[in-house]
């Protein structure tokens, strides 16, 4: 079976996404999902993104990670899904698709994307955890996929993928785990960023989630304030807004860029 299949990123963060308003994709064959995604052995990607029907909106997100597991959401994937979705008729300029976070708004803006967020679940701030070298303290929030966020300055000193991974193992966030965020305040209203993203296992250029739950965590933690400039490993920079509330924050918005890679066909065979 042959697979029409588009290659796209946002800000650095890469997918593979396909029209699959037909269900066809073979999306239950991890080990396949899992080659095509290799950087050595397929396309290369962080990230396999299917459009699929929706009862209830333009269409349907669904997403996986490089292993082949499937996640509720990907900030930068999103706003990837959604101008594919618009480039082939598959939704308006404003849409709304369906996620496993939730229903999420689109509107494209230019070259870039903005997306409203799902509401944020799941807070913790100000807590301590027991690393190797010693308890670190930490923000978590769901931003529609669960992340730690720290404070880590100088950034550039960071261990990313030592440190991330074991944030991301950690027994306190146990079964499924969570992705790990290491902030440096530079400004009233900016961040920088780096990720550690669980089911990529490695320190990636981009993360969206990772990005609205860092500029959400630093806000109510009294870091910064809205909207919040976020500058990511890639170089570009996200926009995170939000209006804070007694207890989290509502009307949260991400907007960067989307853009396309090439297409090509995939080979898929029992």
């Amino acid at each position: 079976m042959q697979i029409d299949f588009w290659k796209m990123h946002g800000a650095g963060n890469d997918f593979i996404l396909v029209d699959d308003r037909r269900l066809t994709f073979p999306s239950k064959d991890k080990d396949w999902l899992a080659r095509i995604a290799g950087r050595r052995t397929g396309v290369g990607s962080e990230g396999i993104i299917l459009i699929q029907p929706a009862a209830a909106a333009h269409f349907t997100m669904r997403f996986f990670n490089p292993d082949g597991s499937e996640v509720d959401m990907c900030g930068n994937g999103a706003r990837c899904v959604a101008r594919l979705a618009h480039d082939i008729g598959a939704a308006p300029a404003r849409m709304k698709f369906e996620t496993g976070a939730g229903l999420i708004e689109a509107e494209l803006v230019g070259e870039r994307v903005r997306l409203g967020m799902t509401l944020p679940k799941d807070w913790r701030l100000n807590q301590r955890l027991d690393l190797p070298g010693g308890a670190r303290s930490y923000g978590f929030v769901n931003s529609g996929v669960p992340h730690v966020v720290m404070e880590a300055a100088p950034l550039d000193k960071v261990d990313v993928a030592s440190l991330g991974a074991a944030i991301r193992y950690h027994q306190d966030f146990a079964p499924k785990g969570t992705n790990a965020n290491f902030v440096e305040v530079t400004g009233p209203r900016s961040l920088r960023i780096r990720t550690y993203e669980r089911g990529v296992e490695a320190e990636t250029l981009a993360c969206g989630t990772g990005m609205v739950a860092a500029g959400l965590v630093a806000g109510r933690m009294g870091w910064v304030k809205p909207p919040v400039e976020i500058t990511c490993a890639s170089g570009d920079v996200i926009e995170v807004n939000y209006t804070l509330t007694a207890d989290g924050a509502e009307k949260v918005t991400l907007l960067g860029p989307a853009a396309h890679v090439f297409k090509g066909v995939l080979e898929y065979t029992k």
